[in-house]
């Protein structure tokens, strides 16, 4: 059997392992309440596309993170604990293709919570905002279902990368009570606390108003965020300039995504 075929192995025990979870099944209704109450508190459907992003940026920001690791938090921790990654010592799989082939099947799952409720949304609007929201007033823009695509491909790409960083913690963890503390501890820096660290760098002098921008597309949050400044509400308002580098943003979470996996596979390697 090759490499290939026993990650492929492993990621299809960790899908039929998730059809069998009914908390997932909860964690989806509960996300599409959530995505859905918000966009509807906000006015967003009956408005377009970009206002209903613009309603759930804050929220989907916390809530991204918050279902990644839960979904991710115990992936590495509980084989550990049971001792299963001492066992598959004696087989001839290379911890990349374990590490590799749960992150496969458990990107599935997240990618079904947080897709399909956003997707749903967006047919939602499209079916629910008049014709006369083509151009918002309020914002002198053009609305497009594109734009809403955009939204919609970044955030699945945030929860990759969210997801990836609840592995290494997961990897560090080695316990399921270790790996419960450090999800909540990494859950919170991810959230506020990269926002947090930069606003006091500013504060404190160093950060300026000019590295300002560079220093929020170094967190993943805030490289989320500016992208989603940058490529979806921004290019519906002609005029505005992003405050965050594209390109910085894009690396940045190109580093978190790849540096995480990569900490995960030599962690694991290691025990």
């Amino acid at each position: 059997m090759s490499h290939t075929a026993r990650f492929w192995t492993v990621f299809v025990r960790e899908v039929r392992a998730a059809l069998r979870t009914r908390a997932y099944l909860g964690l989806l209704a509960v996300l599409a309440a959530t995505v859905f109450g918000v966009a509807r508190a906000g006015g967003g459907p009956t408005g377009g596309y970009v206002p209903t992003v613009i309603d759930l940026l804050v929220a989907v920001e916390v809530l991204v993170p918050t279902v990644a690791f839960a979904v991710g938090y115990r992936a590495i921790a509980d084989p550990a604990a049971r001792g299963e990654l001492d066992v598959l010592e004696t087989y001839p799989l290379p911890s990349w293709a374990y590490v590799g082939g749960v992150y496969a099947g458990r990107s599935a799952v997240l990618l079904a919570l947080v897709g399909l409720p956003l997707a749903t949304l967006g047919v939602h609007v499209a079916t629910t905002a008049g014709p006369e929201t083509t151009v918002f007033a309020s914002h002198r823009g053009v609305d497009s279902p594109l734009l809403y695509v955009r939204f919609l491909a970044l955030t699945l790409w945030y929860a990759l990368v969210s997801l990836s960083l609840a592995f290494v913690l997961s990897a560090l963890a080695g316990s399921r009570g270790r790996a419960l503390v450090l999800a909540l501890a990494g859950l919170l820096v991810v959230t506020v606390g990269g926002d947090v660290a930069v606003f006091a760098g500013l504060d404190g002098g160093l950060v300026t108003s000019e590295t300002l921008g560079g220093a929020l597309a170094m967190t993943p949050a805030g490289a989320y965020r500016g992208l989603v400044f940058d490529q979806v509400l921004y290019v519906a308002v002609p005029g505005r300039s992003a405050f965050v580098s594209g390109a910085v943003a894009v690396g940045s979470l190109l580093f978190w995504w790849v540096g995480s996996l990569v900490a995960t596979e030599l962690v694991t390697d290691a025990r």
